[in-house]
């Protein structure tokens, strides 16, 4: 059986043959692709006679995938699935599993990172620090003691949440179902509308879906106080950042810390949150800790295995 590694892992590819080794010791064969390409052409190259296919975070086209007759399986090395066109294959039968949880504790470090960064206005009072110059005209805040809105209480969310009671928080979250587990901690189910005019920090930890694009709006971003900060470490479309960077402008709200945008950096020079104030951006790097990118191989391969033992794990409904 023929499988490929259609883009680079985040791994050496000697450390992704190690961590595969299970399945070229059954006599599998796996190719590994170690250099990005959005080209269609060549990606199509790249899956041709593959009977399985191991992609990250690289946008994947269905008209791709049905390029490739063969394809039975897709081990998506990423939590979320969106970026791949799974649309076409309903009726081809095709097993998808995605790597669920390689990166709950580095997505869940980035988001405190990020919290503390605004709160404490670290990025700015280090550029004034190597200038000369001190804290002058910068506010300081804890976070302990604090409300801590979280929408989402998956695998990201929950650890967030327990973080935030760790600082002293008190937490309260928005989602779909309620978990006891999360409850018996004193953590408080509340509605979207509560939870954005309660709380303080307000910390996204949803997938995108067409339900979540566009969750938080103009209207949303309303509701919260003028001395909130808004977190995104989920998915860039789940906020409109037209209107996120208006109301950071006009100091409607205080701050917001930006892993994820509507478009995968480099941003344009004219995006609006470049120039916004009292912002903490970073290029999509949640994820992308040394020690997640070995979680994610292990789960990448796993979901492999699984698949080719009949006992498919990690199963992405599409």
């Amino acid at each position: 059986m023929k499988i490929s590694v259609i883009e680079p892992l985040g791994l050496s590819e000697s450390e992704i043959r190690e961590i595969a080794k299970p399945i070229t010791d059954r006599g599998h064969e796996i190719v590994v692709y170690n250099e990005k390409t959005t080209d269609k052409n060549i990606l199509k190259a790249r899956v041709k006679d593959s009977e399985v296919i191991v992609l990250a975070n690289m946008p994947l086209k269905a008209e791709v995938i049905n390029s490739d007759s063969k394809l039975k399986m897709m081990s998506i090395a990423f939590t979320g699935v969106d970026h791949v066109e799974l649309e076409g294959l309903r009726n081809k039968e095709i097993a998808v599993s995605n790597a669920s949880g390689y990166s709950t504790e580095s997505v869940t470090e980035l988001t405190f990172g990020l919290v503390f960064s605004v709160l404490r206005n670290i990025v700015p009072l280090d550029k004034n620090t190597r200038s000369g110059k001190t804290k002058d005209g910068f506010s300081q805040n804890d976070l302990s003691g604090k409300t801590f809105g979280v929408i989402g209480t998956g695998l990201i969310g929950a650890s967030v949440c327990k973080i935030a009671k760790a600082f002293g928080c008190k937490v309260i979250a928005y989602n779909r179902s309620e978990k006891e587990e999360l409850k018996s901690i004193g953590v408080e189910y509340v509605t979207l509308n509560e939870l954005l005019s309660q709380s303080d920090v307000v910390s996204i930890h949803i997938p995108q879906t067409p339900e979540t694009k566009g969750l938080i709006g103009k209207e949303e971003i309303k509701l919260m106080k003028n001395t909130a900060i808004l977190i995104n470490v989920a998915r860039g479309p789940i906020v409109d950042s037209k209107a996120l960077a208006q109301a950071l402008e006009k100091g409607d709200i205080k701050g917001a810390g930006i892993d994820v945008f509507d478009k995968e950096p480099p941003l344009d020079l004219d995006y609006g949150l470049l120039k916004a104030k009292n912002t903490v951006l970073v290029p999509h790097i949640g994820f992308a800790t040394k020690e997640a990118m070995v979680r994610r191989a292990h789960i990448t391969f796993e979901n492999i295995l699984s698949w080719l033992d009949g006992k498919q794990q990690n199963i992405v409904k599409y």
